[in-house]
């Protein structure tokens, strides 16, 4: 193995040293820490810095309701057109006193594309919870300064990046600062750089090519974990199309789509791939003998992919995320446990576990309170809900610790983050295209880890219908759901990557009692249950026709 390999490992971790040990000796003092926070973001920000910090938290309230995207959107774009499509380096901003680096894509809350704002004050947050996050994987899984990084490397859906002129790149290494980057950088197995292949698949391939060409390879870090797995059922597929990669040299009939990377080279790498069955875990195993750790959501609907996952790589430990989220960080792994990254934002977090849906600061959390988190960041995004819902655990010394629950309002079985207000608009496009249909609700059906989850559009029909409209309906609703569904970032992502199946359709004659019937098989008692326009179900409530009269159902999925 290359020196430089471990050397780096060393020097990141010493980077790290400084925020971890702020971390730990910190735990005491949230309140101070976090008001110093708040009293920093308020200070940068024209219309607060005026009246001074001494009333930070009261002047926040008091001037600020809890917003989300749309609330922000317009000055977002202002500002964007007044800096050009990048804006880079502009050092005032209409949101908050700061060096603007660029603006971050990602989807959700109804918006198809958002822009968050990544100022140099906001990385320097970010990297504050990175430090102690990285601090303590190497503490806990010591393997990991052995060998070679993976840390996955997201991108924009395909269709966005000809919509868009932001970068494709969409580089997790990027969330650091330039001395930690250039060292996570001599550790990783696959380069940047894959986020400008052509495609999605071909993006896929090229990883997979520099995985296979890693020998040491002893961290695989990605979010979802169905990420993971289809990269495991890629490599099935593209076995030996990858050993000529690696015996030539050349990307051979891609080369075309990947001219912006070197072609990894390793005949010895070839031969270890060919002799490996990476059907099996015991494949697995035999190709990447020293991975020491995979990481990824293992909560909420990620439950049992990360099982699969876990299964797959047995010779690895496993850990799961934090939440991360474009707009800011909520909670990293650190030592067993999930608590509060209280050195990064400011925190306040909406009860969800009484009615009075009361806003409290993170020090005034309790122990099992149910919660949603509500951010003040230095991207000048002040009280900006995430939606999340998250439950307090436990505490690290005074700092809350949680575990995710889910969305709040939509749903995420991939993180595709659909709402109800994107299937309201969904739906109303399906009537539209068709007005002789009544859409009745779009369904997530969750497979529990037993195939490519994927939504199905439930369709009132009437009884009267032709035989050769019902089959007009079956050539035609899936791909147009799916084409609306597609004007969704993350949605059109996790298709890309084929996280998510085909979407479906199922055509009924009375569409509220098949809704009810679907709805009393996954748990529901039938006079709690109201028409929902998103809903997530189990495949398995999906399996018995409804036996009530007057339903019939016309499965119009391929």
């Amino acid at each position: 193995m290359n020196l430089l390999n471990p050397i780096s490992h060393q020097a990141l971790r010493l980077a790290c040293l400084r925020s971890d040990r702020a971390f730990q000796a910190n735990r005491f003092d949230l309140q101070a820490i976090q008001r110093k926070r708040l009293e920093s973001i308020v200070s940068r920000i024209p219309a607060l810095a005026r009246e001074g910090s001494c009333r930070a938290y009261s002047q926040l309230h008091d001037r600020y309701p809890v917003s989300r995207y749309a609330d922000w959107k317009g000055r977002v774009q202002t500002l964007r057109e007044s800096l050009g499509q990048e804006g880079k380096g502009a050092d005032t901003l209409p949101l908050i006193r700061d060096r603007l680096v660029r603006f971050q894509p990602t989807s959700g809350s109804s918006e198809q594309l958002k822009l968050i704002p990544y100022t140099k004050g906001f990385l320097a947050e970010l990297d504050a919870a990175i430090g102690p996050w990285l601090s303590s994987l190497y503490r806990t899984h010591p393997g990991l300064s052995a060998g070679t990084h993976y840390w996955s490397v997201s991108w924009l859906p395909e269709s966005q990046r000809k919509a868009t002129e932001l970068p494709n790149l969409n580089d997790d290494s990027a969330l650091l600062n330039v001395g930690k980057r250039v060292l996570s950088q001599l550790t990783q197995a696959v380069p940047s750089e894959v986020a400008f292949a052509g495609s999605a698949q071909d993006a896929l391939f090229a990883t997979l090519c520099y995985l296979v060409a890693t020998p040491r390879l002893s961290m695989m870090s990605v979010w979802s974990p169905t990420f993971a797995l289809q990269l495991l059922e890629q490599l099935q597929d593209w076995k030996w199309e990858i050993v000529r990669v690696l015996e030539t040299g050349h990307w051979a009939t891609r080369q075309a789509t990947l001219s912006a990377l070197k072609a990894p080279r390793s005949r010895a790498r070839a031969t270890v791939l060919a002799r490996s069955a990476v059907e099996t875990p015991e494949g697995l195993q035999h190709l990447w003998p020293d991975l020491a750790l995979v990481s990824a959501w293992d909560t909420a609907g990620a439950r049992d992919w990360a099982h699969q996952l876990r299964q797959r790589l047995p010779q690895a430990g496993f850990e799961g995320k934090g939440l991360w989220a474009t707009e800011g960080v909520v909670t990293i792994p650190y030592q067993g446990q999930y608590p509060l990254a209280y050195h990064s934002h400011f925190y306040e977090f909406e009860r969800l576990s009484d009615a009075s849906s009361d806003i409290i600061p993170s020090w005034l959390l309790k122990e099992g309170d149910e919660v949603s988190p509500i951010l003040s960041g230095g991207n000048g995004l002040l009280r900006y809900s995430l939606d999340d819902r998250l439950v307090v655990t436990g505490f690290y010394g005074k700092v809350p610790c949680f575990e995710f629950q889910g969305r709040r309002f939509g749903v995420d079985l991939v993180g595709e983050k659909l709402d109800p207000v994107t299937a309201r608009s969904v739906l109303a496009d399906l009537q539209t295209s068709h007005p002789d249909i009544r859409p009745v609700s779009l369904l997530a059906v969750d497979t529990i880890g037993t195939g490519a989850p994927y939504y199905l559009g439930l369709i009132e029909v009437p009884e009267h219908l032709s035989a050769e409209d019902r089959q007009r309906l079956t050539a035609l609703l899936p791909a147009r759901l799916d084409r609306c569904l597609k004007r969704h970032f993350h949605y059109e992502l996790a298709r890309d990557l084929q996280q998510l199946g085909m979407p479906k359709i199922v055509c009924v004659n009375d569409g509220w009692g098949y809704y009810k019937h679907l709805a009393v098989k996954d748990g529901m008692i039938e006079g709690n249950i109201k028409p929902e326009p998103l809903r997530r179900i189990h495949h398995t409530a999906l399996t018995q026709q409804p036996a009530r009269k007057g339903v019939s159902q016309h499965d119009c999925a391929a």
